[in-house]
């Protein structure tokens, strides 16, 4: 059974950096697209950051610059730096992937989530 599993969250100061890490296992031939996705309190989920199998990268519009995707596909594992936080990236932020697993299509994955807190 495929999971993912997401780790870096916490209280920052505004300014601030936090990594976030999300790894995937179980059963997995193939992984597509990886990203994250946050959910601010009283808002929608929206995408953060997305990263394809050949490095192409789509931000959200209010990154501009502070953070980074990238994934290490012989870890199974996508990376999500922070830098310049701001009390608004407050929320909970959750990594996505598009998986084969024992199926022969790909589906797409979520993890539990993990809180990241941006206040002084």
């Amino acid at each position: 059974q495929v999971q993912l599993v997401e780790s870096g969250g916490g209280l920052v100061r505004p300014g601030g950096s936090l990594r976030l890490s999300c790894a995937a296992s179980g059963t997995i031939f193939g992984i597509r697209d990886m990203g994250w996705y946050r959910r601010a309190p009283g808002k929608q989920r929206e995408l953060v950051a997305s990263i394809s199998s050949f490095g192409g990268i789509t931000y959200g519009d209010f990154v501009k610059g502070r953070f980074t995707i990238s994934r290490d596909d012989n870890k199974k594992t996508v990376y999500l730096q922070m830098n310049t936080l701001k009390p608004r990236d407050t929320g909970v932020y959750y990594c996505k992937a598009d998986i084969r697993g024992e199926t022969p299509w790909h589906s797409a994955y979520w993890g539990q989530g993990t809180q990241v807190t941006v206040s002084s």
